[in-house]
C-alpha cells in the first residue's frame, strides 16, 4: 500500500472547533476514515481547540453531528476515549510544554519577547520591502541568557518561537505529489507556545500525532507550506514523523477556492437542505480521488474497499452542485418506500403536511405518495412542494395553468363528463381511473392532452406532476370530484 510502514495504520481528523464544519473537513475525515478501514487501521477524531479567541462550543456539537450524520465512526475521540487520550488539546499542555522544553534545551527553540504590534509592524515592513520570509525577523534570537533572564524576572510576555536552521533545504515526501523542497530561509521562526501558555497547532499537531502513533495524515493542500515547519520539529525531537498526503483544493465552478459564495458548506446545510448523508459522502469522496474506471455510484463501504493514496489527485477538483443534485436523486431513487418515509416525514412534518405521532394508515398514504414523487425529486427538502397538494383539502391552484386549461369554453363540458365517468366507478385503482379518462378522451373525439391537462390542473392545481391516473388513484374518490366540481366553475 502507499505509504506503507511498519507500524498499523492509524489516521485522525483534528478539526479546530472555531466554525462550523465544512465540506474541505469532511473530505479530510473520510479520506483518513476509508484508508484506515482499507487497512484494517484505526480512525482517531481529536478535538485542536488551542486557538481560545475564536473557540466556539457549538462547532463541537456540529462535529459530532456531521459524523454521526456521515457515519464516519471513530475509534478513538473526545467522548469515547481511548489509550492515547486525552483527545482535546487543551487537556494536554503539559505535553506541549513539554516538548517546547526539550526544544529550548536543546537549543532548536527560543523565548521571543516582541510585542504584537512590532512583530505585525516587522512583517508589513518586510513584505513592502519583499524580503523574505515575510514574517518574525528572528530578532530575538540573538538575546544572551543575560537578557533573556532579565526579561524574564521582569515578567515581560514572551512566546516560544522554534529556530528554523538558516541554510539548507528540508524536504520531505508527499504521498500524493512525491517529494517537495522548502528553502530553510523561507521559513520564518513559527510560533511554538502563545504567550497565553498554548501551543500552536504548528506544535500541538505534531506533538500530537506523535504521541498517538499517528502513521498517516491527509489534509488539503493548504497545509503544504506548514509541513516543512512540522518535519524539522520531528527531527528536532527525534520523532519519525508520519506520512504526508495532500489532494488538491475544492474550488467552486467559477475556479475560486470553495466559500460560503459557492452556497452551502456547512455540513449541517446539506442536511437541512435535504441531502442524503450516503450522497454527500460519496460525492465529496469524488472530489480529489478517483477509484478507477468511470465508477461513481458507491456505498462507503464499497470505497473503503477501492480506496488508496495513489487514487488521490494533486490537482483541484470542481464542486459542481449540479451534480450532487444528480448524485443526491440516484440515491432517492434506491431508497425503499419505507426508508423514504421515514427520511422524508420530518420535512414533511415541519412543512405541517404529516402529524408528529402518525397512524398506520397515514404512513401508508405517505409512502403511495412519495412513490409518486420519488423518480422526480432531487432532495427531502423538495417533498413538501411537490407533494402539497395531496395532503391539502383544496389545490393551490396556478393560475397560468387556470388561464390555459379550465377558461377555456369546451374545458366545461369535458370535466363534467369526466366526473360522470369517475362517478360511476366501482373501484378507485389505477386502471378503472384511467380507463374512465380515456373512455372520456375516445367519447369527445380529442388529443388526449385536451383532457388530461384539465383533469390534472382540476385535480391538483398544477400540469406537471406524476402519472395521472396514479394521482387520481392515490388523491382518493371524494378529494378528487370535490376538486373537480369545483373547478368547473372556473371554466
Amino acid at each position: 500500500m502507499s505509504g506503507d510502514t511498519s507500524r498499523p495504520v492509524r489516521t485522525r481528523i483534528a478539526p479546530s472547533p472555531t466554525g462550523l464544519p465544512h465540506v474541505g473537513t469532511v473530505r479530510n475525515a473520510l479520506y483518513s476514515w476509508l484508508f484506515a478501514r482499507r487497512h484494517g487501521g484505526q480512525f482517531v477524531f481529536r478535538l485542536e481547540d488551542t486557538d481560545r479567541e475564536r473557540f466556539d462550543p457549538q462547532a463541537i456539537e456540529a462535529l459530532y453531528d456531521a459524523f454521526r450524520w456521515l457515519k464516519l465512526d471513530y475509534d478513538e475521540g473526545p467522548d469515547i476515549g481511548g489509550p492515547f487520550g486525552p483527545y482535546v488539546q487543551s487537556e494536554r499542555l503539559e505535553h506541549y510544554h513539554q516538548a517546547a522544553a526539550r526544544l529550548l534545551e536543546s537549543g532548536h527553540a527560543y523565548r521571543c519577547f516582541c510585542s504584537r504590534e512590532r512583530v505585525q509592524q516587522i512583517r508589513e515592513a518586510r513584505q513592502k520591502a519583499n524580503i523574505h520570509p515575510y514574517g518574525y525577523d528572528r530578532h530575538c534570537r540573538g538575546l544572551s541568557e543575560g537578557e533573556v533572564r532579565r526579561l524574564e524576572e521582569a515578567a515581560t510576555p514572551s512566546v516560544i518561537r522554534f529556530a528554523v536552521p538558516p541554510e539548507g533545504d528540508t524536504t520531505f515526501h508527499d504521498e500524493v505529489r512525491g517529494p517537495i523542497t522548502y528553502a530553510n530561509r523561507e521559513l520564518d521562526d513559527h510560533v511554538l507556545i502563545k504567550s497565553d501558555g498554548f501551543p500552536t497547532y504548528q506544535l500541538a499537531s505534531v506533538v500530537d500525532d506523535h504521541l498517538m502513533e499517528i502513521t498517516h495524515v491527509i489534509r488539503s493542500e493548504e497545509w503544504i507550506p506548514s509541513t516543512p515547519r512540522h518535519v524539522l520539529e520531528y527531527q528536532a525531537l527525534g520523532w519519525e514523523p508520519p506520512k504526508f498526503a495532500h489532494p488538491g483544493l475544492i474550488l467552486g465552478k467559477d475556479g475560486k477556492k470553495l466559500s460560503k459564495r459557492h452556497g452551502s458548506v456547512h455540513v449541517g446545510e446539506y442536511k437541512e437542505h435535504g441531502y442524503l448523508p450516503e450522497a454527500l459522502a460519496n460525492f465529496i469522496a469524488l472530489l480529489g480521488w478517483s477509484p478507477g474506471g468511470d465508477r461513481e455510484i458507491m456505498s462507503l463501504l464499497e470505497m473503503a474497499e477501492l480506496f488508496s493514496l495513489e487514487g488521490l489527485n494533486p490537482s483541484p477538483s470542481v464542486f459542481d452542485p449540479d451534480k450532487l443534485n444528480w448524485m443526491n436523486g440516484v440515491y432517492l431513487r434506491q431508497l425503499s418506500p419505507e426508508e423514504l418515509v421515514d427520511r422524508a416525514w420530518p420535512f414533511l412534518q415541519k412543512a405541517g403536511l404529516v402529524s408528529g405521532d402518525p397512524s398506520p394508515a397515514e404512513r401508508a398514504y405517505v409512502g403511495e405518495v412519495l412513490k409518486l414523487e420519488q423518480e422526480r425529486m432531487k432532495t427531502l427538502a423538495e417533498a413538501p412542494e411537490v407533494t402539497s397538494f395531496f395532503f391539502s383539502e383544496e389545490p393551490e391552484y396556478d393560475e397560468t395553468a387556470v388561464n390555459k386549461w379550465l377558461r377555456r369554453p369546451e374545458a366545461g363540458p369535458i370535466l363534467d363528463m369526466v366526473v360522470r365517468r369517475l362517478e360511476a366507478l366501482e373501484s378507485w385503482e389505477v386502471e378503472p381511473v384511467e380507463s374512465a379518462v380515456r373512455e372520456t378522451i375516445e367519447d369527445l373525439g380529442v388529443k388526449p392532452a385536451e383532457v388530461i391537462h384539465p383533469t390534472r390542473v382540476a385535480a391538483t392545481g398544477r400540469t406537471v406532476g406524476p402519472g395521472l391516473f396514479e394521482t387520481l388513484s392515490a388523491l382518493g374518490r371524494d378529494r378528487v370530484l370535490k376538486r373537480i366540481r369545483k373547478a368547473r366553475e372556473m371554466s
